[in-house]
């Protein structure tokens, strides 16, 4: 089933990441911060200049050992979401901005490909981070820099607890197809009731955490700790150092114009 399926992928994605001596994970989200802010800010029109960040997701990938097929069809969630943001660019925006083969292409189309592709990046990025240092890591990386105490508290109860939602509805789930004598699906009468069920049971069962958290003396905020998986090493000073480096040059430099094919 996709919800047993689910739950074990959010099972091992933390597992798994802290098993492959990783870079640290403070060191990745200062580079997934910088790589953002570096590619959000290049002009919308400069596509030429935005295609180079590509680079940070594919390197990263192969140097943390990930699978960069993988994370490039998992970031293709964010296309439709960008194809509809941008859908008005060429309509309105229609001063040309270059030609290929005689055909002049407007200065829309090149803003809307633009958000399409900065959309796309960004989740790469993303994924990266995630999959190379884990949503835990991460989260105590975040607070380590200065986020607030309440965000990245509610981040890691929203992904240590979806799986209990999950397993909620994965009980259900079973249940029903134990009593349905062979229907595959369901109608829309028992939807309205599967929802409503899974919405109390899942109140339950968020009473009875909250309760227990609080016996074992929780203040509104997890505390950070160093869970000496990763230690900060030299290795992580240079991968540090080199990506701002380039992320600067990326940036500041139009290396398309350099090598001739700026667009």
């Amino acid at each position: 089933m996709k919800i047993e399926k689910t739950i074990t992928l959010l099972r091992s994605a933390d597992a798994g990441a802290q098993g492959r001596g990783q870079p640290h994970p403070l060191c990745m989200l200062v580079l997934t911060l910088a790589c953002l802010v570096a590619m959000l800010s290049v002009p919308v029109h400069s596509l030429s200049m935005l295609l180079w960040f590509a680079i940070y997701p594919i390197v990263m990938s192969a140097l943390t050992g990930e699978d960069f097929s993988r994370i490039f069809l998992m970031s293709l969630v964010a296309l439709p979401f960008a194809l509809m943001i941008g859908v008005f660019n060429p309509i309105y925006d229609r001063a040309p901005a270059f030609s290929v083969g005689g055909v002049e292409v407007s200065r829309g189309w090149v803003s809307y490909i633009s958000i399409i592709t900065r959309s796309v990046l960004s989740v790469q990025i993303l994924l990266v981070l995630i999959r190379s240092c884990g949503f835990m890591e991460m989260c105590r990386s975040l607070r380590r820099v200065g986020v607030p105490a309440f965000l990245t508290t509610q981040l890691m109860m929203v992904y240590r607890y979806l799986t209990v939602l999950l397993e909620e509805s994965l009980d259900m789930s079973r249940a029903r197809q134990a009593r349905g004598y062979g229907k595959r699906h369901l109608t829309v009468k028992m939807w309205g009731t599967f929802c409503g069920q899974l919405f109390l049971r899942t109140m339950n069962r968020a009473e009875a955490i909250h309760r227990a958290m609080l016996a074992r003396g929780f203040t509104g905020s997890v505390p950070v700790y160093d869970t000496g998986v990763r230690r900060w090493r030299g290795s992580d000073t240079l991968m540090l150092v080199g990506w701002l480096g380039a992320f600067a040059v990326m940036r500041f430099v139009n290396l398309s114009a350099i090598f001739n094919f700026e667009f």
